[in-house]
């Protein structure tokens, strides 16, 4: 008899250390995993602010090159001359309209899941894309030049002279390359960025009651540490969770 209750005692001891490792097991592992998801979070959250950051500098600065004097030459005026300049939106009305087009696109990220937001994010990488190409092309303004040099002495040949460009077609290159790389980070990391909440989507895009049951958690088993920390994670109270 003493040898069976030794050996009874000695089972017993050995499925609670057993139970106690595997509750250990599953603790490090919900610990680990909860860790990973968090990290994983504040990386999405970062590369939102940088591309948040990057569009909206971005469009700003090419908005207002676009209104700037990007050349400057002379207009001949019966013996003399004449000064003459074109900005950007009379070289080109292009780079400000897609800058336009790269900040809606920029709010529209928000407003879209899964294939749209890919769609909307390369829209935007183009429209930066856009920019630049444009505003190397047409960096010099001749035309608008010859057009104001034209207006200036009533001749309607009339070209520019001693034409000269100033550093804001290079901005406004600048603001491009923001753009782009706000619709590439849109693109790369768009799909863990948070979406718009449901309550602006239309009535009938709203889950049904049965779904909504359906997308609950299931009940918090306070035995299981895995069930506690998966209530953790989600912001609730494990402990009215059990109740």
């Amino acid at each position: 008899m003493t040898d069976i209750q030794a050996e009874t005692d000695t089972g017993a001891e050995t499925d609670t250390g057993t139970g106690a490792e595997t509750e250990t097991g599953a603790s490090t592992g919900a610990d680990a995993g909860a860790s990973t998801g968090a990290a994983a979070r504040r990386a999405a959250m970062r590369t939102l602010a940088v591309a948040l950051a990057c569009g909206v500098i971005g469009a700003s600065v090419v908005l207002l090159a676009a209104g700037k004097t990007w050349a400057r030459g002379t207009a001949a005026f019966g013996q003399g001359t004449l000064p003459v300049h074109a900005t950007g939106s009379q070289a080109t009305a292009l780079p400000g309209a897609l800058a336009l087009v790269g900040l809606a696109a920029l709010v529209a990220v928000f407003a879209v899941r899964r294939f749209g937001r890919y769609a909307v994010s390369g829209l935007l990488a183009l429209s930066g894309l856009g920019v630049i190409v444009i505003v190397l092309a047409r960096r010099s303004a001749t035309g608008a030049l010859n057009e104001r040099a034209a207006a200036a002495s009533g001749l309607t040949h009339a070209t520019a002279g001693h034409t000269s460009t100033t550093g804001w077609p290079l901005v406004a290159v600048a603001g491009g390359v923001l753009l782009l790389v706000a619709g590439l980070l849109a693109v790369r990391y768009g799909a863990a960025w948070p979406a718009m909440s449901s309550r602006y989507d239309r009535p009938g895009a709203r889950p049904s009651v049965r779904g909504r049951a359906a997308a609950r958690p299931a009940p918090v088993d306070p035995d299981r540490a895995e069930d506690l920390w998966k209530a953790l994670d989600r912001g609730e109270d494990p402990t009215q969770a059990a109740g």
